[in-house]
């Protein structure tokens, strides 16, 4: 959907609450040649929202995801402590989940394969997917494949059909990207194999409202995400959060543990638990 929203993206429900209103704003991150170029630049209206049901936060205006992710000029690798961050990631990753040559970690919204490419030289194989082919050029250049998409139920379908399900799913600092949250979640639950995770990291929305960080909120945000409404999202398509670890990035953010529901195993962590007492 494009424009005003008639309910929560996540369950339907009524935006009822008001939490933070920014007024008329342009869509973040656009290089404008100009002072000219700034006056003429469009605006939407920024409104952060509660929905009365599922509790999730999301801005009630939604720019279409083509204006804002197609000719993306921001890449993850000029940022040494974010290289440094996703390195000790893939470490942990490889040694927690026994990833080895037989494995397939697929990262969503992968950049320019910053990620990736410690899996790479791991010998794990990969595949990245991001819908802005700028970045997805400079992941080619290191050897890293990627595929030009928006991810959603329907390339996980193809993706699936084509015997390439991952062992491990990775999505940093997308969620709150996508307007269509529910077809975002049903890929993973697709893309997923029975004994697979997936890992994603967001921005924490406790941590917004403590620290006040209003500057977080622009339209690339489509949704402001807390543990509590996550797990309703995550278990209306058969996924369950297992674990979550607090980390400092971005303002403070969640990464969270997921994997099949109708697996047993593993068992819910102390992180997860810890993160709902607050």
């Amino acid at each position: 959907m494009v424009g005003l929203a008639e309910g929560c993206r996540a369950c339907g429900g009524r935006l009822a609450v008001t939490m933070a209103d920014l007024g008329m704003q342009p869509p973040s991150n656009a290089f404008l040649p100009s002072i000219d170029a700034a006056r003429d630049e469009r605006r939407y209206p920024l409104r952060a929202k509660v929905c009365e049901l599922c509790r999730l936060v999301q801005v009630d205006y939604d720019v279409a995801p083509e204006e804002l992710f197609r000719n993306y000029v921001y890449f993850s690798s000029y940022s040494d402590e974010w290289l440094a961050h996703a390195k000790r990631y893939c470490e942990m990753a490889r040694r927690r989940f026994a990833l080895d040559e037989r494995s397939l970690v697929v990262e969503l919204a992968s950049n320019d394969g910053y990620l990736l490419k410690n899996f790479l030289e791991m010998g794990v194989p990969v595949l990245g997917i991001d819908p802005s082919d700028t970045v997805a050029q400079a992941a080619l250049r290191i050897g890293v494949p990627t595929m030009v998409r928006f991810f959603g139920e329907a390339l996980a379908r193809e993706l699936a059909r084509q015997g390439r399900c991952a062992d491990l799913i990775i999505a940093n600092n997308v969620l709150a990207h996508v307007p269509r949250l529910n077809d975002f979640v049903a890929g993973i639950a697709v893309l997923l194999k029975p004994e697979g995770t997936a890992t994603l990291e967001f921005p924490h929305l406790l941590r917004l409202i403590e620290q006040v960080e209003f500057d977080t909120i622009y339209h690339e945000h489509y949704s402001y995400i807390s543990l509590c409404a996550l797990e309703r999202v995550f278990a209306r398509h058969g996924l369950r959060i297992y674990d979550a670890e607090e980390l400092p990035t971005h303002g403070g953010s969640l990464r969270i543990f997921a994997a099949p529901a109708a697996r047993t195993a593993p068992e819910e962590g102390a992180g997860v638990r810890a993160v709902r007492s607050q």
